[in-house]
């Protein structure tokens, strides 16, 4: 399942933090000057990231399948309590189905009413346990009256419809029992726990955690905090809460271990320091959120979203979460897999002709950049000779390369030599179909590093990475010899990460084929 993500509701403009859209903060923030220096973690923080950490998974997505759960167990009851007593005599009667139907769908809609589609209804609060009986109740009393008004109480039998409700009632209750065992371990496993760090200290940041621990089963895992003053200005422990290091060790941290929400406890007034920080941390998955139950500015009630009952504004939503990270994921599994399938036979002609062109293995691996700057293995075909491969492209290829092969010169030009990345996709699963073009770890332009090059570069791995991209369907494939050429590449993929789809994903892929017919810029 997906990353996990804090409750939200809308939100208006009220301030300049609150900007008109996450497009026009981003555009503000990355025109702003970046510190690039990187320092050494601390201690503290070492020792927060070798704590082991569950992968997450996203409560939106959780819920999702509950209620598909239920849904499809209310149904199973009501077709084998209608098995069980009526079936061998009257065989199938439409109007026991449609009413098996109908009561799994108002019983759906009934919990949700009753907001027992929460995690924290989940792992267990017994009010939960009421609240189901009730509103099971309710729907079988709507289904009663409904049946007397419309004359229909004759063609349902009440022994069927008294042990409907009864096996329905024990059965939900069981299911839930059991997902509650399930949840409490996932919890205590770090499966479902925001894990969440302060930026900010003294008593704005020690309001926020006292707070959020006062309120039990909120999922909320506090790791640490991160403030930019000094050991005299900041203590080194807030409500209990370890100080890990600076907004730059952050960005840092948030790459070696996993982090799901950044808490600022900075006053709204302190624009200037927030827009300095968020230069830095937009660039990493996670959710932002500005605290602002200490503020004495106030907005009005729907300009806020809520963590438990702490007031938050919203800065900046991980991109690409729950239900969107289980579309994705489907779309690269089931396109990929056709697509892999589909060029089998040309890889098997591609891998042969390199064998017999040159000496040594068919298949390239090279190391890249992928989702949160994890380094990855990437498969292609070899196009270069075997003595003369560059694994971290600290030279690029360049027109009439002498170190390319004649059938690489072809694969290359038709992108024919990044058809193995399928097998990253389907299998691996650390690349997608369609996103950023991860680029080797030593690539770089007018001889810069492109991190170097470009500001918010490290933004663009806020998503898994891709076989194929908007950058590249627009025109901006190939060699990235200038600082334009790579400026461009970022600036399509900023794009992309800001409007996904799956849509999106699938025009991208429909037309890739004639974006590879332009090979002007590829050698």
């Amino acid at each position: 399942m997906g990353g996990n993500r804090p409750l939200r509701t809308a939100t208006e403009t009220s301030s300049p933090v609150q900007a008109a859209s996450a497009a026009a903060l981003v555009d503000h923030i990355r025109s702003m000057p970046q510190d690039r220096k990187a320092q050494p973690l601390s201690e503290a923080a070492l020792a927060a990231i070798a704590t082991h950490t569950a992968p997450a998974y996203s409560p939106i997505v959780l819920a999702g399948a509950v209620r598909a759960i239920e849904l499809l167990l209310i149904m199973a009851v009501g077709l084998a309590t209608y098995g069980a007593y009526l079936f061998a005599e009257h065989g199938v009667m439409w109007p026991y189905l449609a009413a098996t139907a109908v009561i799994a769908v108002l019983a759906v809609f009934a919990f949700q009413v009753a907001d027992i589609y929460q995690v924290q209804a989940f792992r267990g609060y017994e009010k939960q346990y009421m609240r189901l009986a009730s509103a099971w109740s309710i729907v079988f009393l709507l289904v009663i009256g409904a049946s007397f008004f419309a004359k229909a109480g004759d063609q349902i039998s009440r022994v069927w419809l008294g042990s409907f409700y009864a096996v329905g009632l024990a059965s939900l209750i069981i299911f839930r029992k059991a997902l509650n065992v399930l949840v409490r371990r996932w919890t205590e496993q770090g499966h479902l726990t925001l894990r969440t760090v302060i930026v900010g200290g003294g008593e704005p940041a020690a309001s926020v955690i006292n707070e959020l621990k006062r309120q039990k089963n909120l999922g909320i895992q506090i790791i640490g905090l991160f403030d930019d003053r000094g050991d005299d200005r900041s203590a080194a422990e807030t409500a209990g809460e370890r100080k890990l290091g600076s907004v730059d060790d952050l960005v840092e941290f948030g790459r070696r271990t996993r982090v799901d929400l950044v808490i600022f406890s900075l006053p709204i007034t302190a624009e200037g320091r927030i827009l300095q920080m968020l230069k830095k941390l937009w660039v990493l998955p996670v959710d932002i959120r500005l605290a602002a139950h200490t503020n004495k500015l106030q907005f009005r009630p729907r300009s806020y979203s809520y963590i438990g009952s702490v007031p938050v504004i919203d800065v900046f939503d991980r991109p690409i979460a729950d239900w969107d990270v289980v579309m994705k994921w489907l779309f690269d599994k089931t396109v990929g897999s056709l697509a892999l399938l589909a060029a089998l036979p040309l890889m098997a002609v591609i891998a042969i002709a390199i064998k017999l062109d040159s000496r040594g293995p068919v298949m390239f691996r090279q190391k890249r950049y992928g989702f949160n700057n994890d380094m990855i293995e990437v498969f292609k075909f070899r196009s270069m000779r075997v003595d003369q491969a560059d694994a971290t492209a600290s030279k690029l290829v360049t027109k009439d390369d002498g170190r390319v092969t004649r059938v690489g010169r072809f694969i290359r030009k038709a992108s024919l030599d990044e058809l193995p990345q399928l097998f990253n996709v389907v299998f691996k699963g650390n690349l997608s179909l369609v996103g950023p073009r991860p680029h080797a770890v030593n690539a770089k332009a007018e001889e810069r590093r492109y991190d170097e090059a470009v500001d918010g570069y490290f933004a663009r791995h806020r998503v898994k990475p891709g076989m194929t991209g908007w950058a590249q369907i627009n025109g901006w494939r190939g060699e990235t010899d200038t600082h334009e050429k790579i400026q461009k590449r970022v600036e399509h993929d900023l794009y992309y990460i800001e409007n996904w789809s799956v849509l999106f994903d699938l025009a991208i892929v429909l037309k890739t084929p004639f974006a590879l017919l332009k090979t002007e810029n590829a050698y």
